[in-house]
């Protein structure tokens, strides 16, 4: 597997590159999973926390509010640590001492108050419906965020006209919608929000 600088991991995730992603995902995964087994959570709590963490690296990162001051693996390594511990204090578990599997660095306590647990929860519900959304259709919104030209987009995808492209555009959006506004836990969280 190829290896990348902790600069070249910061610019991917700034760029959302899917080889950047599945890299870290491989490089530190194992880590976050090893740690929230040995500190009483399942595979599911690690999946989660995970996401977090990249979902509030990546927010720090488009902000430029993120300083690595360690390695970025030591550095994810604490966000996720903090998150887990966030979480066992929210389910009442009591663990007089974290068993932990790596170095950490303490993390500036407003950190991961930044991102609220109900705001990186709904993101994560968004990018699950996105991902299960026909593959053209995703493309054409990834095309539409990135603020490519109807025009182009028309070319790229093969479509006839413009116009095709602005109505599968406009109908992916509203698939999207519709799966998330129809998912139990997005309406519990937008609840939460109001």
């Amino acid at each position: 597997m190829i290896h990348y600088s902790d600069e070249a991991i910061l610019e991917g995730l700034r760029l959302r590159s899917d080889y950047i992603i599945n890299f870290a995902y491989k490089e530190f995964f194992p880590l976050v999973k090893f740690l929230v087994a040995e500190n009483g959570g399942s595979g599911e709590d690690a999946e989660d926390i995970f996401q977090d963490g990249i979902i509030i690296l990546y927010n720090k990162i488009i902000l430029n509010q993120l300083i690595l001051t360690s390695s970025f693996k030591t550095y994810m390594y604490s966000v996720c640590r903090n998150l887990w511990l966030q979480k066992l204090n929210k389910r009442k578990a009591i663990y007089d001492k974290l068993t932990d599997v790596e170095e950490f660095i303490d993390l500036p306590s407003d950190m991961l108050k930044e991102a609220s647990i109900a705001e990186t929860e709904l993101h994560r519900i968004i990018q699950m419906h996105f991902l299960s959304l026909p593959n053209d259709c995703q493309k054409v919104l990834k095309l539409f965020i990135k603020n490519i030209p109807l025009r182009e987009i028309a070319g790229i995808m093969g479509f006839k006209t413009e116009n095709y492209a602005k109505t599968r555009k406009y109908l992916c959006k509203q698939d999207l919608k519709k799966r998330i506004a129809d998912d139990p836990r997005s309406q519990k969280l937008l609840k939460y929000e109001n």
